[in-house]
C-alpha cells in the first residue's frame, strides 16, 4: 500500500512512470533506452530510480533471466491526481477555482480553447464521476 505522499513524483521519476504507463511494463535496458539515454542519463541512474519507485510501492518487478521486468502499481490517473490535488493545495491554498482563474488568465488559449472548457464542465455536470479527467490511464484503461 502507498502513502499519499509517495504519488509525488519528480520531474525525471514521471518520465521513468510514462514509459511504464506507455509500455505496461519493461525492462530497465528499455526504459533507459526510451527516457534515459535522451536525457543523458546512465543506465544504473536509471535502475536506481526504478528501484526507489519498487520501494515506494509504486512499481513492482520480477526476474527475467538475467533483467529486472518492471510493471507500475499506480495508474498515471491516480498520480495525476494526486499531483494537482497537491499544487492546488500549496499553490492555491485548496481552492481549485483560483486555478482555473489562473489557467484562464494567465496562459495563452488557442482560438476555440474556453468553448472546449465548457462542454467539460457541461459534460462534468452530466455525469460528475466519468468525466473526471484522469479516470482512464493512457492506454484508456480504468483506474483501479
Amino acid at each position: 500500500m502507498t502513502t499519499e505522499r509517495s504519488n509525488h513524483l519528480s520531474e525525471v521519476q514521471l518520465a521513468v512512470m510514462r514509459e511504464l504507463w506507455d509500455a505496461g511494463r519493461a525492462t530497465t535496458a528499455a526504459v533507459h533506452e526510451r527516457m534515459g539515454k535522451p536525457r543523458s542519463l546512465a543506465y544504473t541512474t536509471v535502475a536506481t530510480l526504478l528501484h526507489r519507485l519498487e520501494k515506494r510501492g509504486l512499481v513492482r518487478s520480477r526476474k527475467d533471466g538475467r533483467e529486472r521486468v518492471f510493471e507500475p502499481l499506480v495508474s498515471e490517473g491516480e498520480v495525476t491526481r494526486h499531483m494537482v490535488s497537491d499544487l492546488v493545495a500549496k499553490l492555491f491554498r485548496g481552492d481549485p477555482r483560483a486555478l482555473v482563474s489562473h489557467l484562464v488568465n494567465d496562459s495563452e488559449f488557442e482560438e476555440g480553447d474556453l468553448e472546449t472548457v465548457r462542454r467539460m464542465l457541461e459534460e462534468a455536470k452530466k455525469s460528475p464521476e466519468e468525466s473526471k479527467p484522469g479516470r482512464k490511464t493512457r492506454r484508456g484503461q480504468a483506474d483501479e
